[in-house]
């Protein structure tokens, strides 16, 4: 009977102590914190490859303005490192909300149904993609863009946010029209 009392007096106290010992013990702290470090490493996405153009230096230079004056979130979404790191391109979120600046004009620019429109004085030319859409804007003296993933939609949305670095570090030259 004795030996149901200390068993019973053991299991008592280790249940009135409840999983502190256990938050306290160096095992458990060693695999939360591997835990945590993995599930910090899963969510952050590194370097999305973005192609980077080779214009002529007067436009890179222009060119690397407007990627720095480019505000720190673009529809929520954080900044973040591009493959191979250039002063041309940047990206935001995941999936990633692409830019680049010094892009050749996109093909169906000049054709008649093109169509500019304009977002915050900005004028843009947009091609619809599998997953979203390429907006490439129109009569100023860089051709930048930007491809927004279907997962922004309405993708255009995102051009809001550019508009003022793109109106301040890119010459207008001719009115959307």
């Amino acid at each position: 009977m004795a030996k149901q009392t200390l068993a019973g007096s053991a299991r008592a106290r280790a249940t009135a102590a409840g999983p502190v010992p256990l938050l306290r013990s160096g095992v458990f702290r060693g695999v939360a914190a591997a835990f945590a470090l993995l599930l910090v490493a899963g969510c952050t996405p590194g370097p999305t490859p973005v192609p980077v153009p080779s214009p002529g230096p007067e436009v890179a230079a222009a060119c690397a303005d407007l990627i720095k004056a480019l505000p720190d979130k673009v529809l929520d979404a954080e900044r973040r490192e591009t493959s191979p790191q250039s002063p041309l391109t940047t990206a935001y979120g995941d999936p990633p909300i692409e830019m680049t600046c010094g892009v050749a004009a996109p093909a169906g620019m000049a054709e008649a149904q093109s169509q500019c429109f304009e977002v915050n004085g900005v004028g843009w030319f947009a091609k619809e993609v599998k997953n979203g859409f390429i907006f490439t804007t129109i009569g100023r003296t860089l051709y930048f863009e930007v491809a927004v993933p279907s997962k922004y939609s309405p993708e255009a949305n995102a051009l809001t946010d550019v508009s003022d670095a793109v109106q301040k570090h890119n010459k207008l030259v001719t009115p959307c029209t």
